[in-house]
């Protein structure tokens, strides 16, 4: 299959193809549900997604993944020299780091907004150092950077059918909307990295404080306190999603059955920590794999629907000017 995509693409030199196939691996190691969606995508257009994801796994990894007696400092030295690298690389510098070969080419291919990696490195190089985020507003602007620009530089490779400007906050609420719910669903891994992103006055509100998280996750007490600020955290993230929902319509319409996709999977998340009590810091929810299957299947059925209306001319009627397909359902 990667060869196929890469054909399709038009990638033929061999160095870029292993990148390309490097950051597909990545993919599909670590993001299993975006992967998934990601079939869905005409197969031309696959690639591109595979080195937006490769480049920012590897980057989240330096932070996250720094290896045994690795410093704060360590990490920072090699955040900064991979950001060296993809400024060398979007510059169209050589390089060798294969996730940077490959994002740097999409960039070049699409014409993705250099602006989207610096602030997407910024939001990289705080979680070295800030380990909690006080408002809600704190938090916006931290994953304005970690997964809004997410949105953003997805926005060319899907294509839209209406100016970009004009998809653009939806996308970027989308991006944002998985990222809390990844906030959500690893609320414990994350405390014992140190770090809480549900931010702090809604914690507050509720009564609850790290102190009460780490000794419900040491203990593996529940505490109802906590279960309603999860809950008031999940139906904040479910307001993000109906701010995305909008945007699924003006996306082209052989690109929306992968974002639909990949909007109800990650939305079915929420689901699944609803349904496990919202006991985020004992144990990780997941979406059952007949789930997942449904909705890939559903997701093949309007893909196959949409290549059908892309063959099929179009006849508007007399003196109605031709609107693009929408999908309905």
């Amino acid at each position: 299959m990667t060869a196929r995509e890469l054909d399709a693409a038009g990638i033929t030199d061999p160095l870029l193809r292993d990148a390309y196939a490097h950051c597909r691996r990545l993919n599909a190691r670590h993001g299993r549900t975006y992967f998934l969606a990601t079939r869905l995508l005409p197969v031309e257009r696959r690639p591109a997604v595979h080195a937006l994801y490769g480049f920012a796994r590897r980057a989240d990894d330096l932070v996250d993944d720094p290896g045994p007696g690795r410093t704060t400092a360590d990490r920072a030295r090699a955040l900064g020299a991979l950001q060296r690298c993809l400024e060398e690389g979007l510059r169209g510098g050589e390089t060798a780091e294969p996730v940077v070969r490959a994002v740097a080419h999409t960039a070049a291919v699409y014409r993705i907004d250099h602006r989207h990696f610096a602030d997407f490195m910024a939001s990289m190089r705080s979680d070295l150092t800030v380990t909690d985020y006080p408002t809600y507003e704190d938090l916006r602007r931290y994953v304005h950077g970690s997964a809004a620009v997410m949105g953003l530089e997805m926005l060319p490779v899907l294509g839209t059918v209406v100016p970009q400007e004009e998809a653009a906050p939806h996308a970027a609420a989308l991006g944002i909307a998985f990222q809390l719910t990844n906030f959500l669903r690893d609320v414990g891994e994350d405390l014992d990295r140190g770090r809480i992103y549900l931010p702090a006055d809604l914690l507050a509100a509720h009564g609850v404080d790290r102190a009460l998280l780490r000794w419900s996750r040491d203990t593996g007490h529940r505490d109802p306190r906590i279960t309603a600020a999860m809950t008031a955290a999940a139906e904040l993230t479910r307001g993000v999603y109906r701010e995305a929902a909008p945007g699924l319509a003006l996306l082209d319409p052989v690109s929306r059955p992968c974002i639909r996709t990949a909007f109800v999977l990650y939305s079915a998340i929420l689901d699944a920590v609803r349904d496990d009590g919202y006991a985020v810091l004992h144990r990780r929810s997941v979406v059952s794999r007949r789930r997942r299957a449904a909705t890939a299947a559903g997701g093949l059925v309007r893909v196959a629907a949409a290549r059908i209306a892309a063959r099929r001319p179009a006849v508007p009627r007399a003196g109605v000017p031709h609107r693009p397909q929408e999908e309905t359902s």
